[in-house]
């Protein structure tokens, strides 16, 4: 394989802006526009990533099994994933709304699983082509890519609002041009050769026992539960983040901008981070980047309506902050599957434990607004904004500083 990194960097924004932005968009479209319960929508969500459960080791094993023919399979689940899209966002359901939500959700998903898992297996061996510093070089570039896809794509649909009067068929057909053209980018950098004892035909024994390597090792079981409790306070606050700007700040204008401020700054400060992380140690900045994040997360929940300009501050920092997740979190992990093997199986449950997260929250949150009286738009009862904002800010703390006390309290071969 080469070294050249930019395709890395487009993959990765493709995948990003099918991640995160669909948690910020597609609930309040289909809340709006198609009238569709906050209940409702968190049950199915929660239901569709319990899904996940059985899903993502398996397509983790099918990553490590059909190595040789892994650009193929990639190349269908860009497929599914451009298709999915469109169905979510370009489609008038054809069917009862929250049907079609899970339809098309479910295929958007599975793809977005596969397509993750496969990337980041695919990294680990690439950045042992790169150096003694190629995961955390590797990681710069792919989640500078990440966080630039999330940017993107969080922002597009609100501020193709003011030109379309569809916005997110807009959205949904430069999502399929931009998968369209990372796949190409990215099909030289897929291996051809299998590993040396790969699995080769479907078995529960061969999935069971490819969970061994990550699930056996002390620190990789530890980095999974760190995995999932710090994707926690970005799930919650990617889930209500929408409604807490329209219905606490007042300035539903303003979303657009914010989300800007918040996805720009984390990929502006991933390559600081990875300098950092190189050069002090990835631990000892990430606790860093920990505390920075429990800092925004104090600051927002003291806000009042009408607050922008303070929390725009918080987005710049709150953002910084997630860099600092993207970049060194998901290196230490892939430095520790690098050592005890399984990348494949290793990145499935990685990906499964932040997925975990975000159907917690679509479980939890939405449907607890709706039992205190919220709805979407801007009159809510004093009682229903005091428990969004405790819900967006406060909760992230807390899940925030418990990260913190795990990364603290998790040993580390580099230290």
């Amino acid at each position: 394989m080469s070294d050249r990194l930019w395709p890395w960097s487009l993959f990765a924004a493709m995948i990003a802006a099918a991640g995160l932005p669909i948690y910020i968009h597609a609930p309040k479209l289909y809340v709006d526009d198609y009238g569709v319960s906050l209940a409702a929508l968190g049950v199915v969500l929660a239901a569709l990533r319990l899904f996940d459960v059985v899903q993502d080791p398996i397509l983790g094993w099918l990553v490590d099994a059909q190595k040789k023919r892994r650009g193929m399979w990639v190349g269908g689940a860009v497929f599914l994933l451009g298709l999915a899209m469109l169905g979510l966002f370009a489609v008038t359901p054809p069917v009862a709304p929250l049907l079609w939500f899970a339809i098309t959700m479910t295929g958007m998903f599975t793809a977005f699983s596969f397509l993750t898992i496969a990337f980041y297996a695919q990294g680990v061996e690439k950045a042992g082509d790169l150096g003694s510093e190629g995961h955390l070089r590797l990681a710069g570039w792919r989640e500078s890519g990440g966080l630039i896809g999330v940017s993107l794509a969080a922002v597009l649909p609100i501020f193709l609002g003011f030109w379309l009067d569809a916005p997110y068929v807009g959205f949904a057909l430069g999502f399929a041009a931009l998968a369209a053209f990372a796949a190409i980018a990215m099909r030289p950098e897929w291996s051809v050769v299998a590993l040396p004892g790969m699995a080769t035909a479907p078995g529960v024994r061969a999935i069971l026992n490819s969970l061994r390597p990550a699930l056996a090792d002390t620190v990789a079981r530890r980095l999974l539960l760190l995995g999932l409790v710090n994707a926690a306070p970005v799930a919650v606050t990617s889930t209500l983040f929408l409604f807490f700007v329209e219905s606490k700040l007042a300035l539903p204008s303003w979303a657009g901008g914010f989300l800007l401020l918040f996805f720009l700054s984390a990929a502006a400060s991933a390559s600081a981070w990875s300098a950092l992380g190189r050069r002090f140690g990835e631990k000892p900045v990430l606790l860093a980047g920990m505390g920075l994040a429990i800092a925004a997360f104090l600051w927002a929940l003291a806000l009042e309506s009408g607050q922008g300009t303070a929390f725009a501050v918080i987005c710049v920092a709150s953002g910084a902050a997630l860099g600092a997740d993207m970049v060194l979190l998901p290196a230490i992990f892939a430095r520790r599957l690098s050592q005890i093997g399984g990348e494949g199986v290793g990145f499935g449950l990685w990906a499964f434990v932040s997925k975990l997260a975000l159907a917690l929250a679509a479980l939890t949150l939405l449907p607890a607004l709706q039992w205190v009286g919220f709805q979407s738009g801007p009159d809510n009862p004093p009682q229903a904004l005091q428990t969004l904002s405790l819900l967006y800010a406060a909760l992230p703390c807390v899940l925030k500083a418990i990260s913190a006390l795990l990364l603290a309290f998790t040993p580390l071969e580099m230290e």
